[in-house]
């Protein structure tokens, strides 16, 4: 039996909800926030857990909490909003859920409450990014929610000068190509044949684009990868039965299950919209790393779940047995383009999530990555650790915050994003739930010397409630 690294009740707090925004410097500070590090770090999760008590049945389905970090003259200054959609809104009024989740979230009253109500709540909630003069708040079943990157404001829905209505969905998962200054996303429209469509949001904030791919049958699709030439997806082997979902029995993510047996496919995008279908071994992906091109080949690094890790119904996320949860680990996936063919290696056997590189890797050949890790060597656990990949010599290192740290995302910063030093030259910052003080901390390591101690940690005045992602501009708002 693995020894535990963490108390339940200490990982349990992280989920409780913050319900204050605020505005103030950080000046809890140990250590000494680098003078070069100067931007603005911004991060988007359900900061929102209930509704005035009552519980939401998956983190996932929690209200969206944009929370930013602007650095310059080493100082630090903190502030947060809640993305006010009508729904946030309405319920807040209410006092009461209004609305079914995704993943795990039902009105009160049993099934003839929800029976025939087919509406999901744009919960705003999965990730956040700066794109030409736009702030936007993304879920990847809707369209983004401008907001002022200032004052973390609502503007309202974004549709990109009508480019996207109000049917179309846009990624919660974009990715920047640092050499163009394009963001690169993307948006699906399910059904018996589902539709992929690749959008570019160039550096003036336009949106246009690229192309419209169907694909048979149901697309269950929440992270892609990006190379120059290709954008390759994950097609996980699942199938939805919407019945229990319409009936008012399940939540619409209940209603997804893992074909047993059936192989995963890449779904292979080149620019002119020619798919590719290359099967692989069933596994199960949320998130890739990173990907590039080599020869005939796309090589593609991923956190793969042996099966789709989902909350059985009637199932408290909040009590959840670690010893029964799927683990993802990293691994390399060699795509053979010309033969079809696709080779599998285990890079990280530690349980693993939320890969991030150097912003001028994506899409480019690359030495490191940096990912949240368990901070027990085997078994499973919350992320409690930052792990150091060295693709090119297989060292691994870590920086561990258990036993009662609990980390989220970490977004690697690079020390001068106009010079060519070296790939691992720069900070990863990371918000780290501290139980013992019940606040958040603000971590910057150097990212060249992972496992040593923080160069800064920035105490906040509260907690964060556990995040999903985030991004860095170098625009200090």
């Amino acid at each position: 039996m693995v020894q535990a690294t963490f108390s339940s009740e200490d990982w349990q707090r992280g989920y409780e909800s913050l319900r204050t925004e605020q505005a103030y410097w950080i000046d809890d500070v140990e250590g000494q926030i680098p003078a070069e590090l100067e931007g603005t770090l911004f991060r988007n999760g359900p900061g929102q857990l209930d509704v005035n008590g009552e519980k939401f049945g998956h983190p996932f389905d929690g209200d969206g909490m944009i929370c930013a970090i602007a650095f310059q003259n080493s100082r630090a200054h903190f502030s947060n909003q809640f993305v006010k959609t009508p729904e946030f809104l309405a319920e807040k009024k209410a006092g009461k859920i209004l609305y079914r989740g995704v993943f795990g979230t039902q009105k009160s009253g049993g099934w003839l409450s929800n029976i025939f109500d087919l509406k999901n709540k744009n919960v705003a909630n999965t990730s956040v990014v700066y794109q030409g003069g736009k702030l936007l708040a993304l879920w990847e079943a809707a369209l983004p929610y401008g907001l002022d990157p200032k004052s973390l404001d609502t503007l309202g829905l974004e549709t990109f000068g009508g480019k996207l209505n109000a049917g179309q969905v846009f990624t919660a998962h974009p990715r920047r190509d640092d050499r163009t200054g394009d963001l690169w996303g993307f948006g699906v429209q399910p059904g018996p044949k589902s539709t992929i469509s690749i959008y570019k949001v160039n550096d003036r904030g336009e949106l246009s684009t690229e192309s419209q791919v169907k694909v048979s049958g149901f697309c269950f699709l929440h992270d892609f990868a990006y190379t120059p030439n290709y954008r390759i997806f994950m097609q996980n082997p699942v199938s939805f039965n919407p019945l229990p979902f319409v009936m008012g029995f399940s939540t619409a993510g209940e209603c997804i299950e893992l074909k047993p047996n059936a192989p995963s496919q890449f779904l292979i995008i080149d620019r002119e919209g020619n798919l590719t279908t290359i099967e692989t071994d069933p596994c199960f992906v949320f998130h890739h790393c990173n990907a590039y091109e080599e020869g005939d080949e796309i090589i593609l690094d991923s956190v793969c779940y042996p099966d789709y890790p989902k909350l059985e119904p009637n199932t408290d996320f909040r009590n959840v047995d670690f010893n029964k949860v799927i683990a993802g680990q990293l691994y390399r996936f060699t795509i053979n383009l010309k033969l079809g063919k696709v080779k599998r290696e285990l890079i990280l056997e530690r349980s693993c999530e939320f890969p991030v590189v150097h912003p001028r890797c994506v899409g480019q050949k690359y030495r490191y990555a940096y990912i949240g890790a368990i901070a027990q060597s085997s078994g499973n656990a919350p992320l409690q650790a930052i792990a150091k990949i060295n693709f090119e010599t297989g060292k691994e290192e870590f920086h561990s915050f258990a036993p009662r740290g609990f980390i989220s995302e970490p977004i690697f910063v690079p020390r001068d994003r106009h010079a060519d030093n070296a790939e691992d030259d720069g900070w990863v910052l990371v918000l780290v739930f501290d139980a013992t003080h019940n606040r958040s901390d603000l971590v910057v390591l150097d990212a060249q010397n992972i496992s040593a101690k923080p160069i800064a940690t920035l105490h906040l005045k509260h907690h964060v409630p556990y995040g999903l992602h985030g991004s860095f501009t170098h625009e200090v708002f």
